[in-house]
């Protein structure tokens, strides 16, 4: 059984290009599935509303936007703290690099505390998965995307504990994946009318 490379300058030709992105090609493997997946979703999710019109705009206003609003600026911030943990690593300064990871970490945090609170308001209100098409795939998506989140934090906090060069850029790799898809995940289900 071959061991897996340990740093960059050791990948082989054979990643069809991926060997050049920061962080281990295998990772950008997976991210590209999971892209694939959520545009997956995403175009279901316009489809279904091309079909539904009236009943999507009705639901969506039954969404809090602000809500949505607030997690993506916090997501982006977050995935600004981890560019600069990848900095740190990149110059030597492990201490600092593990504090950049653990405040995007603590906004990932705060992204499924307030996805939590928006959740609850829908359940309290009667709205759930089985309410409508457009809560269907809201909850599916959402709920998708936030197991990544979780997943992602996860990963972060493995990389911190072994803070090389190459593990920071590949954790932080799919930390910005579960940014782009939220970037797309909120107009598309919270604006887009």
């Amino acid at each position: 059984m071959t061991a897996l490379p340990q740093d960059q300058s050791e990948t082989s030709d054979n990643w069809g290009g991926l060997e050049n992105l920061p962080g281990h090609p295998l990772m950008w493997v997976l991210i590209l599935s999971e892209l694939v997946v959520f545009g997956a979703f995403l175009l279901t999710f316009s489809g279904a509303r091309i079909v539904d019109p009236v009943g999507f705009a009705q639901s969506q206003i039954m969404l809090d936007r602000v809500a949505g609003g607030i997690n993506t600026v916090i997501l982006l911030t977050s995935g600004l703290f981890a560019v600069f943990a990848v900095r740190a690593i990149a110059s030597g300064r492990v201490g600092l690099c593990r504090l950049w990871l653990l405040l995007a970490a603590v906004a990932g945090v705060v992204f499924l505390v307030i996805k939590i609170v928006e959740y609850q308001a829908k359940f309290d209100a009667g709205i759930g998965i089985e309410t409508d098409t457009f809560f269907t795939l809201y909850f599916l998506i959402t709920g998708f995307h936030a197991l990544h989140v979780g997943m992602g934090l996860g990963i972060l906090g493995i990389v911190a504990l072994s803070p090389s060069r190459i593990n920071i850029e590949t954790g932080v790799a799919f930390w910005h994946m579960i940014d782009l898809v939220w970037v797309l995940v909120f107009p598309v289900i919270y604006l887009v009318r």
